[in-house]
C-alpha cells in the first residue's frame, strides 16, 4: 500500500491577527479519498501543534466528510503523534501533500525544515535512474508551502510546470489581501510557474504535470485526492 504524508501548518493567525490554521475540507476531503488505499500520516514544522482554521469549521459544518473527520478517532490519533517535519525521512512515503487554509501561506514558505524536505521530496529518484522524484501535490494556500524549493537543478519546482492554487481574484474577494505576506497566483508566476485557474472563481480547478499536482481552492479538494489516487496506483 503506498504512503502519504500530510503537510500541516502550525501558523494559528494571520498577519492582521485572524485566526487560520488549515482549512477543514482541504484536508477531510482528499483524506477519505486517498485512506482506504494509502498508509497517511501527518506531520508539521512543530509536531502535534496543529491549529483548524475556525472559519471553516463553520463553514463546513454539514458536510459529511468533515463531520467525519472531526470525529474521526484515527484522525484524532493523527494529530496526536504528529511528527516534527526535521525528524520525518522522505523515503518513507511515496507523496506528500499539503492541505490549504491561510497558515500555510504564513509559516510553510519560509519554514526551513519544509523547504528540505520537499526539496529532497522532489530530487528523491525511486529507482536511482532519473530525477522526476516523488509526488508532490498541494491545494489552495498549500500551494504556497513549495514557493522556495527548488529542483536538481537549483530552479523553482515551479518554473515551467503547469500548476495552480487559490486565485488572486479570490483572495480579493474575501478582503484577505492584507492577511498574508503574498498573494499566490502572483507568486507563482513571478518564479516561473505556468498558473492555470477554473473560469470562474470558485469553481474546481487540478493540474497534474508529472509528480507535481496542485488544486486552486476548497472546491478542488476532492478532485486533487483523486488525482493524487490516480498518480499513486502508475
Amino acid at each position: 500500500m503506498p504512503s502519504v504524508l500530510f503537510i500541516f501548518t502550525n501558523a494559528a493567525a494571520t498577519l492582521t491577527g485572524s485566526a487560520t490554521g488549515y482549512y477543514l475540507p482541504e484536508a477531510a476531503h482528499p483524506y477519505y479519498v486517498l485512506a482506504p488505499h494509502a498508509t497517511i500520516d501527518f506531520a508539521s514544522p512543530s509536531g502535534g501543534d496543529i491549529p483548524l482554521d475556525p472559519s471553516s469549521a463553520k463553514n463546513f459544518a454539514e458536510d459529511p466528510e468533515c463531520i467525519k473527520w472531526l470525529a474521526d478517532d484515527t484522525v484524532k490519533a493523527k494529530f496526536a503523534s504528529a511528527k516534527k517535519l526535521s525528524e520525518e525521512d522522505v523515503k518513507a512515503y511515496d507523496a506528500i501533500f499539503y492541505p490549504g487554509g491561510h497558515g500555510p501561506a504564513i509559516d510553510l514558505p519560509t519554514n526551513e525544515d519544509n523547504i528540505a524536505f520537499a526539496t529532497k521530496a522532489r530530487q528523491f529518484s525511486p529507482d536511482g535512474f532519473y530525477a522526476t522524484g516523488k509526488i508532490v501535490s498541494a491545494v489552495c494556500h498549500g500551494s504556497a508551502a513549495l514557493v522556495n524549493v527548488k529542483d536538481a537543478a537549483g530552479k523553482p519546482i515551479y518554473a515551467g510546470k503547469r500548476a495552480t492554487g487559490f486565485s488572486d481574484e479570490e483572495e480579493k474577494i474575501i478582503n484577505m489581501v492584507d492577511a498574508v505576506p503574498f498573494l499566490l497566483e502572483t507568486r507563482m508566476k513571478d518564479i516561473g510557474a505556468k498558473y492555470e485557474k477554473a473560469p470562474e472563481a470558485w469553481g474546481s480547478h487540478v493540474v497534474v504535470d508529472g509528480t507535481l499536482i496542485t488544486g486552486q481552492n476548497p472546491a478542488s479538494a476532492s478532485a486533487i485526492g483523486k488525482a493524487i489516487l490516480e498518480a499513486l496506483s502508475k
